[in-house]
């Protein structure tokens, strides 16, 4: 064998020993949400479906995941009409503050969230929107916006702007140009960035737990709140089910960035 076929092997090797230890934690959650006791044992004695049935008959667990839901949702669209936009912005303003608006869309990502939940605690207190879902939403959506946006930089830079020109000189306004001659070649782009903002909204938790109340806590609020009382297993069927939503999203976007790709090459 050829010393690059060696190393190659040894390379793909390590990085799939690295990445199964990585996965392994996940792995124990799955197993354990499949106990039978009450406690939460790995490996479990027993296996059942108890927990899973309990948990469509816990409504505090149904009601948290509606509002994880709607918070995601919510903050979903948010982020991504902000991140397209300034996205969009950025590429058409080549002066200084286009330079500036990549440092100040990234400034959230940099602060600690206990800081940014406590910051935001007092804030919409102040405004009178404690505890409510609104809050939750813009809370997340400082986080999801800047995913977004460099997601959306990076489509944006493999479009042709010449299109964009073509629709200006037609006589297209500035929103049938980028509805017509924009959106239509960024589409997927955009479907990933959505994609990516909903999972980040669905795992928050820190903030979440800063600005939710009982009526509006979310699924990761609810789960440490109750590992804080015992080791349930049940915990362990909420990791799963968000486990799964978590790998449905980034099969689904990878296959919408496949199709974008196909499309191109099939063009």
């Amino acid at each position: 064998m050829h010393r690059e076929t060696i190393e190659d092997a040894l390379f793909r090797a390590s990085y799939l020993s690295i990445l199964a230890f990585m996965l392994l934690p996940l792995a124990v959650v799955v197993v354990t949400s499949f106990a039978e006791s009450g406690q939460l044992l790995f490996p479990p004695e027993n296996y059942s479906l108890v927990h899973y049935r309990g948990f469509f008959e816990e409504t505090r667990w149904i009601s948290a995941f509606d509002n994880s839901i709607l918070v995601g949702v919510g903050t979903t669209i948010v982020a991504t009409a902000l991140g397209v936009t300034a996205a969009f912005g950025h590429e058409l303003d080549d002066g200084r503050a286009g330079q500036l608006l990549a440092p100040l869309v990234l400034v959230p990502l940099l602060i600690p969230p206990i800081i940014l939940g406590i910051s935001m605690r007092v804030y919409f207190v102040r405004a009178g929107m404690d505890a409510s879902y609104l809050s939750i939403i813009l809370a997340h959506t400082l986080w999801a916006t800047p995913l977004v946006y460099f997601v959306m930089r990076s489509v944006f830079s493999r479009f042709d702007w010449r299109l964009l020109d073509a629709a200006r000189d037609l006589g297209a306004g500035p929103i049938q140009s980028f509805v017509y001659a924009v959106l239509p070649n960024v589409k997927h782009g955009i479907f990933v960035g959505a994609l990516l903002a909903f999972i980040v909204s669905l795992q928050e938790f820190v903030m979440a737990l800063f600005l939710s109340s009982h009526n509006t806590e979310t699924i990761p609020v609810v789960a440490w709140t109750t590992l804080r009382q015992s080791l349930d297993p049940m915990v362990s069927v909420v990791s799963t089910f968000l486990i799964l939503i978590s790998i449905g999203a980034i099969a689904v976007a990878a296959i919408a960035t496949n199709l974008d790709w196909l499309s191109k090459q099939l063009s």
